[in-house]
Formats: structure tokens, sequence, C-alpha cells
């Protein structure tokens, strides 16, 4: 009995030393971090790269120049399906937690076990927002340690309405489509405001890997993936749309398309002296500042 006791009291006597070597090694890896972390304010006054537009005096679009397709929009007319389509598929607490989910990690770890995949994804809106706009991909644990800090900074600077905002007109969903307003006019060919409930749903599909679960190139995947995020939008954790339009939505066809740039005037000759012009005044700024030029 006394050597049991004895050997009870050394387990508890490492247990607690293993508890504080871990603390020790975990505030000595923070302190080293910390000052090498970029400011979350920055966020606050971020440019998101976004096209040269050529408009005539009547505000009709003659062309556009730049790489990325881009229509950022303001977070209160982002319709509140699409929001909460992301928020099932990518950060279902996001409204809960303050900047990482131990509860979304847990989830993430189940299905792993269950289904041989994550589907729900383990890091939430805010790490993404971080990775997106100060990390890289590398999947380092260095890495995922600084998005955690970086997202617990950002949740104490931005609201989250302005972090929503960030993710949703930052994110790349496939065929040069970066955030929801340039994926609903290059996947269906509309604005954000005038898609259906299944076309926000495959589109919220979109981040988990934009090339394979594209309705474009791979429709068995996407519509795969969209019916399981309307499938978490009806269920009762959730409760975010009723039974009948989950039903509704799984059954409406894809009908996702390529759609290039339209504009409303032929006029290139004329597009580009005026590109020329601004290249001569901004160079290569031209092409990411959102600079809107209107004619006469």
């Amino acid at each position: 009995m006394q050597i049991l006791l004895l050997l009870l009291r050394w387990l508890l006597i490492l247990a607690i030393g293993g508890c504080g070597a871990a603390m020790l090694a975990l505030s000595g890896t923070v302190l080293y971090l910390l000052p090498d972390l970029p400011d979350a304010q920055e966020l606050k006054a971020i440019e998101l790269q976004t096209p040269l537009r050529i408009y005539s005096s009547d505000e009709k679009l003659i062309a556009e120049f730049g790489e990325k397709r881009r229509r950022p929009m303001a977070f209160e007319d982002i319709p509140k399906p699409m929001i909460e389509a992301f928020l099932a598929a990518e950060d279902a607490n996001f409204f809960e937690h303050g900047g990482v989910d131990v509860y979304g990690l847990g989830r993430a770890v189940k299905e792993l076990v269950l289904a041989g995949q994550i589907r729900s994804g383990g890091s939430t809106i805010t790490m993404q927002v971080a990775k997106n706009f100060f990390l890289s991909n590398e999947r380092k644990f260095i890495r995922k340690f600084k998005e955690i800090l970086l997202a617990l900074q950002i949740e104490r600077e931005l609201s989250k309405q302005e972090i929503l905002e960030l993710y949703l007109n930052k994110i790349f969903l496939g065929n040069r489509a970066y955030g929801i307003g340039a994926a609903a006019e290059v996947y269906y060919g509309k604005p954000v405001a005038e898609l259906n409930l299944s076309q926000i749903a495959m589109i919220a599909g979109l981040p988990k890997a934009p090339s394979a679960y594209n309705p474009i190139a791979n429709s068995t995947r996407a519509k795969s993936r969209r019916d399981w995020i309307l499938n978490r939008m009806a269920s009762r954790e959730l409760n975010f749309i009723s039974l009948v339009d989950r039903d509704q939505a799984i059954d409406t066809p894809i009908s996702a398309q390529y759609h290039g740039q339209t504009t409303d005037l032929d006029a290139p000759y004329f597009a580009e002296l005026v590109r020329q012009e601004m290249y001569e005044q901004f160079g290569d700024d031209i092409y990411q500042r959102g600079f809107s030029v209107y004619t006469t």
C-alpha cells in the first residue's frame, strides 16, 4: 500500500512538472513570436487588389484591366443566407468564439476519425483572415501558431462584421474570382443578391478547395459539397433554413458555367489609350488599387 501511495505521489509530481514545463515552453514560444507578428490594426486600412475599370460618362463599363476579378461588398449588402452558408461550411461558432474555436477543432478531429476526411475544417474564419492577409500557406506548426496568435489579436481590433466582410471579399474561389461578388459573376453571371439558395451553397463550398469543388470542372464533387452544406444549414444544431428549403435546393440542378468579363460598350482602342495614360501616372498600381476612370 505504501509503495502504491509513493508511486501515485511521484506520478502526480511528474504530471505537475510536465504541465509546468509545457506552460513554460508555450509562454516562451508566445514571447518569441509576438515581436515579429504584424499589427492586426493594419486590416482596418487594407486595400484589396481590385482591377482598373474604365467607364463612359454615363457610367457604362468600357473595359477592365487586372489579374484578379473582385467586386468588394459591404457587410450590410451581403444577403443573410450567404453569410449563413459560409458559417455552416467554415465556422458555425464564429459569433461565439474569440478567434479560436476549441469545439470546431474537436469536430474536425472527429470527422477525420469517422469519415477519413475533414469536411468542416479546423480553422476559424478569423484564423483564415490572419493567414490570407499576413501569412503563407506553408504547413508548419510555427505558422499555425502564428495564425492563432494573430486571430486573437484580430478579434480584439475588429468587429465580427468587419472580419466577415474582409473574409468574404478576400477569399479565392476559383477561375480568377476573389470574393463572393466576383464568384457570383464568374459562375452565374449575376450579382450576389440574385443568387438562389442552391447557388449560394455552391459558392460557400469553394474555399475548402476551389479546384476540387469547382462546379464547372467537377460537378459531382461540387454537388456533394453543396448538399453537405445545405444539410448543415438545415441541421438542428444550426437551423438556418427549413427542411423544405433544403430539399428544394438539393433538387435544383447545377447551373454554374463560366462567365467572362462583360462590358456595356465596345471601345477597346479607346480603353487602351486610357490604360496607357493611367499607367504613365500610377504605374502597376492601376491593376490592383481599384481605380475607376470616367471618360468624356
